[in-house]
């Protein structure tokens, strides 16, 4: 048996092209006749819903059940990961913010911060640490509430030196909060400029969810 999807002569297409979501351009279906929103990575695709070549992406079929649509993977079979609509290559690093640094790894990514998460206690000469947003810098910083006065904490002053050697110590990451998509690990550290013990998190991926099934369009 032998199945084909005829591609009807003239073309005939919507008079407004569709709007599609971040990432995904404009592009001349399998029969070269509409404009379509070209397929992600992990998403169904099919002679008419093509993938974004772009991105070095093709219709996979090898690991699609017989009867079942395919997936839009790369080419070369590497992995990779899609982040706010942008792919990146398996073992690529990427800043998605300024807060954070993210490396994409066997089609997931782990993403540490790279702001301090220090936390500072109440003292004498700040009863009042509160952490705020600076306009122009993206870390937030602290400001120490005095009565009326607000003093903002120099971020270009030295460290202050500890009266004793500081012995790093660390647990070990947690297993990601999320079984599939975003989630967040944790572990408790002391590597910080005050040698204080504090929660550190990190976003991560253990692997993407999968693509909810799309509609079959209709085969002449």
């Amino acid at each position: 048996q032998v199945c084909a999807q005829l591609c009807r002569r003239p073309c005939y297409c919507p008079w407004v092209p569709p709007r599609c979501p971040r990432g995904s351009p404009l592009v001349l279906d399998g029969c070269g006749c509409c404009k379509i929103c070209a397929r992600r990575l992990g998403e169904p695709c099919d002679f008419l819903h093509v993938c974004d070549q772009s991105q070095g992406l093709v219709c996979d079929y090898s690991t699609a059940p017989a009867g079942t649509g395919a997936t839009c993977n790369f080419e070369d079979t590497e992995e990779g990961c899609e982040v706010n609509g942008r792919v990146y290559r398996d073992g690529e690093v990427f800043q998605p913010s300024c807060k954070l640094q993210c490396r994409c790894l066997d089609g997931g990514f782990t993403c540490v911060p790279l702001c301090q998460e220090d936390v500072r206690l109440p003292t004498p000469d700040c009863p009042y640490p509160r952490r705020v947003e600076v306009p122009g810098k993206c870390c937030p910083e602290w400001i120490c509430e005095v009565r009326d006065r607000h003093l903002l904490r120099d971020a270009g002053a030295a460290s202050p030196l500890l009266p004793y050697p500081c012995q790093e110590w660390g647990t070990e990451w947690s297993a990601c909060s999320a079984t599939c998509g975003v989630g967040f690990s944790t572990r408790v550290s002391n590597q910080n400029r005050y040698c204080r013990l504090e929660t550190q998190r990190r976003l991560c991926m253990a692997r993407p969810c999968p693509a909810l099934p799309a509609a079959s369009p209709a085969v002449s």
